[in-house]
């Protein structure tokens, strides 16, 4: 800008590109008489003249309508998210079934929603998966079919399309489908997670059913799943040690004879010529003599002879439990649910909040949300830091130019406003704040919106070193900078409004799109720079004036009361 821009205005530049008016206002703003100045910026430094007689009305009004947006946010704002909700090119549908199912079993379940899926034209291709989904998945879960859709601007909503798949599912028996898109940004699982662990194992199921019946009363959520064990009966096998030592068994032995009804003992190893790793080789009884009652008939040897297990083991039936959770050494369960379009996780969790001391839940059980609401905490606090640190560079750099900390302060007000401006765009555009996209805009809006301020104290700094009053100084300043001020402003939004509008200008193929999933995840960002330069340069104009008057009036003040006291000591003295 300091080099290519000057060489371009020296080759392609005309003198008369300024007509007599123009250079007239110009050389009335800069030197001359302001009440000459036309157009725009006549009117502007007209009104600028009034407001500056009573620059206090001018600051408060300002806050006022600052803190009227705050509140009209949070009243009747759409909330905050973490990440925009973006289109997906694919989906995925968990299908859940109970009881022992072979995998033949499996297969005809999940083939029948299968075949329904196939149906669909706005599917392009269908991915099954028969079986478990391995580490973290549920225990029902018999399969999965992964969605990928043609192409964005040939189909209806992923949204409307799952939907329509989960209606004309309903009525399967025996099975239930989870149809979900893909979370977008780093975020792992569902959403609403809802973590409960205690160090008493006994309790947590109960905790966790009247968690899950609070979730299901409230409105906005969908696939509603837990962690407690599936309904089932493990039978445990209780060894009477004292009893057994009577006898002298040995307890080794004991679990030995066991496993000849179950897995079987491994007695040694063997590795096939055509096989890399080793195989067990284990002994048990025949299929039809491993069941529970070949348990009673085990007889173990020991020094007396054999004696039959069952006079110091018994079976005792219990709760099956095929996977255990823990967190810092205390047992876990966990509730999970999805969230519908148009619901915010916030506003679930803040509902959820509001039940959870109702639930009469043990004491010795802790709740913590996590999913979405745990990212969105860490984003909150980081981006946070990110734009304290930011402010308080900016602020060393002012205060070490200027020399000043009242203009450095009053320069960083801009920051403040540009923030207002951040949430009425939000306001008017109806959409929820993005805690990562909107965020990372407003601390890029806070090193943009600080040039205009900067430009107008440094103009003011300079008139006022050449002898100009301090009014004078001020409407003068407004008025040499109003268009540049205007010009950048301007420039920047229009290049901002593709991305604002989610416009997608394909140059090669002589293409225009709206709403392709490539701009959903920068309409964000880019609204918060728009809106909030916008509503900024328009404060700036006229608090920033407002401002450098109170300042003048508030230093002629102390200077006059610092003259009677020097004036008042000399005649004591005298």
């Amino acid at each position: 800008a300091l080099l290519f821009v000057p060489t371009l205005g020296s080759m392609f530049g005309s003198t008369g590109a300024m007509s007599d008016e123009a250079r007239r206002n110009l050389t009335a703003a800069e030197t001359g008489d302001l009440d000459t100045v036309t157009g725009l910026t006549g009117s502007y430094i007209q009104f600028l003249k009034r407001s500056l007689q009573r620059p206090w009305l001018n600051v408060g009004a300002v806050f006022m309508v600052l803190v009227g947006i705050y509140i009209a946010f949070a009243f009747f704002g759409k909330g905050m998210e973490l990440f925009p909700d973006i289109e997906p090119e694919f989906a995925n549908i968990d299908i859940r079934a109970r009881g022992d199912l072979s995998i033949d079993e499996k297969d005809v379940l999940v083939r029948q929603v299968e075949a329904y899926v196939l149906d669909l034209d706005e599917v392009e291709s269908v991915y099954t998966k028969t079986g478990g989904a391995g580490r973290g998945a549920a225990e029902d879960l018999i399969g999965s079919i992964t969605l990928n859709f043609v192409e964005w601007d040939e189909r209806r909503k992923a949204d409307v399309i799952l939907d329509e798949v989960r209606a004309s599912v309903a009525g399967l028996v025996g099975i239930s489908i989870q149809a979900r898109k893909p979370e977008d940004g780093p975020q792992q699982g569902k959403p609403i997670q809802i973590e409960l662990s205690s160090r008493f194992p006994d309790i947590l199921a109960d905790a966790t059913g009247k968690v899950r019946i609070a979730l299901e009363s409230i409105d906005g959520l969908l696939n509603i799943e837990d962690t407690r064990p599936l309904p089932g009966i493990e039978w445990q096998i209780q060894v009477d040690r004292a009893q057994a030592a009577r006898f002298g068994a040995d307890i080794t032995l004991v679990g030995s004879m066991i496993q000849l009804v179950t897995n079987g003992i491994k007695i040694g190893e063997y590795r096939p010529d055509d096989a890399e790793d080793e195989i067990d080789i284990r002994v048990r009884y025949p299929y039809a003599s491993r069941n529970l009652a070949q348990i009673d008939e085990l007889r173990i040897p020991t020094s007396d002879g054999l004696v039959p297990i069952s006079n110091f083991v018994k079976r005792v039936p219990a709760n099956k439990v095929s996977t255990v959770q823990r967190t810092d050494m205390r047992r876990t369960m966990r509730v999970d649910a999805d969230v519908q379009e148009g619901f915010l996780d916030g506003d679930i969790v803040a509902q959820m909040s509001e039940l959870l001391p109702f639930l009469d839940i043990d004491p010795s059980v802790s709740v913590e949300f996590r999913g979405g609401n745990e990212e969105q905490n860490e984003a909150s606090a980081f981006l946070g830091k990110a734009m304290m640190i930011a402010i308080a560079v900016m602020a060393i750099i002012l205060v070490t130019q200027f020399n000043s900390i009242f203009q450095a302060f009053l320069i960083l007000t801009a920051v403040v406003f540009s923030t207002g401006g951040v949430l009425l765009g939000h306001l008017i555009m109806n959409k929820p704040f993005g805690i990562v996209m909107s965020g990372v805009g407003v601390i890029t809006l806070a090193g943009i919106v600080v040039n205009n301020n900067i430009v107008f104290i440094d103009t003011y700094n300079v008139l006022r070193q050449r002898g100009n009053e301090a009014f004078d100084a001020i409407v003068r300043t407004c008025a040499v900078r109003l268009r540049p001020v205007l010009l950048t402003t301007v420039t920047t939004i229009l290049g901002l409004l593709p991305m604002v509008f989610a416009l997608n200008i394909d140059l090669v193929n002589r293409d225009i799109s709206v709403g392709a999933p490539s701009t959903q995840y920068w309409t964000q960002l880019s609204s918060s720079v728009a809106g909030g330069l916008a509503f900024a340069t328009i404060l700036t104009l006229f608090l920033t004036p407002s401002l450098l008057m109170i300042q003048a009036r508030v230093a002629a003040r102390l200077a006059a009361r610092r003259t009677a006291r020097e004036a008042r000591i000399s005649r004591a003295v005298s």
